[in-house]
Parts: C-alpha cells; sequence; structure tokens
C-alpha cells in the first residue's frame, strides 16, 4: 500500500511531520482489482492545515477552486467483471463509494464521463490510452504525462498489466 507523509507546523510555527499512514485503497465493485488511493484533496480555496488534518470533501470530483490527488491503478480492460454483479446494487455501492462520480459517468458508453475540471496525469507503469469523444486515442506510457481540460473522455487499459497513474484534478469553471 502506498504511503503518505504529511507536514505541518507546531505551535511554535516550527515544521514538523504530524503524519506517516498508509493511504487504504478505494475499489470499484466492477472491477476488483482496481484501486483509487485518495492522497489528499479540498474542497473549495485551500487553508494551509498546520495540524496536517486531511481537509473535508463532499464529492469525488472537486468544485471549483476544489483539488484532488489521486494514483490510480488501472486492470486491463479484458478483466472479467464479477459474474454475480448486481447492477442496481453496483449503483447504489459506486455512489457511496465516489460520491458524486456516476452522474458524471455515460451508461450507455462506458467509461465515458465529463467533469469540471483540469487533470494532470502522469502514468507511472503500465499503458493507458486516453479516448476523446471523436474516437481519437493517444497511448501514454511510463513517464508520458497528460493535461486534460474538461473534455469528454475515457481512460483505456488495452494492455495485459495494470497500469499505474497519479492525476491532480482541478475544479474548475465552465467557460
Amino acid at each position: 500500500m502506498p504511503r503518505r507523509v504529511v507536514t505541518g507546523r507546531d505551535p511554535s510555527g516550527k515544521s514538523v511531520f504530524v503524519s506517516d499512514e498508509e493511504v487504504e485503497p478505494t475499489i470499484n465493485p466492477a472491477v476488483p482489482l482496481s484501486a483509487y488511493y485518495e492522497v489528499w484533496g479540498a474542497d473549495g480555496r485551500y487553508q494551509l492545515p498546520s495540524n496536517g488534518a486531511r481537509p473535508a470533501r463532499s464529492t469525488f470530483f472537486p468544485p471549483p477552486e476544489g483539488f484532488r490527488y489521486l494514483v490510480v491503478q488501472f486492470q486491463p480492460d479484458s478483466t472479467p467483471r464479477p459474474a454475480d454483479l448486481d447492477e442496481d446494487a453496483l449503483r447504489l455501492e459506486l455512489e457511496e463509494r465516489f460520491p458524486g462520480r456516476t452522474e458524471h459517468m455515460e451508461p450507455d458508453h462506458p467509461g465515458m464521463h465529463t467533469t469540471q475540471t483540469v487533470d494532470i496525469g502522469i502514468v507511472l507503469s503500465g499503458e493507458l490510452w486516453l479516448e476523446l469523444d471523436d474516437g481519437k486515442e493517444v497511448r501514454l506510457g511510463p513517464g508520458d504525462m497528460v493535461v486534460q481540460n474538461g473534455t469528454r473522455h475515457a481512460w483505456r487499459n488495452k494492455s495485459d498489466r495494470t497500469c499505474t497513474a497519479a492525476f491532480v484534478l482541478i475544479g474548475a469553471d465552465k467557460t
């Protein structure tokens, strides 16, 4: 499991380590081997916490002026879904684990979604394809970076191994 080290300030203003812990993943039950590690994030204008406490977040995707930092493990698209998956129960569970995420996803086009965010990412290992609404795709490999500016898109793992990528999602206003 990844480790998160957080700094803050003591009462005198001196910098200190305030937290050093493993980050528990959030799992999508439709793809049980996938993992979303929510490293840090905030809703709205961010105040530096001196105690290193994680800021409150109300939704999976950030609102304008909010941000999220995630590390995501994408399983190959060929990974079979669990045979006993109850689609109605799945929708409820996904909303509980990833609040507000389902309203951005397109049920008729699996994986496609649009958010009011700038997503800045880097592939750490494996391969990932970014697909846009016109069907065009770009393959990203280790070290490749992407800036996804609130467009309709999907992430695809067409390889036969897990892809790990890190993303900062920055909430934005529509133009």
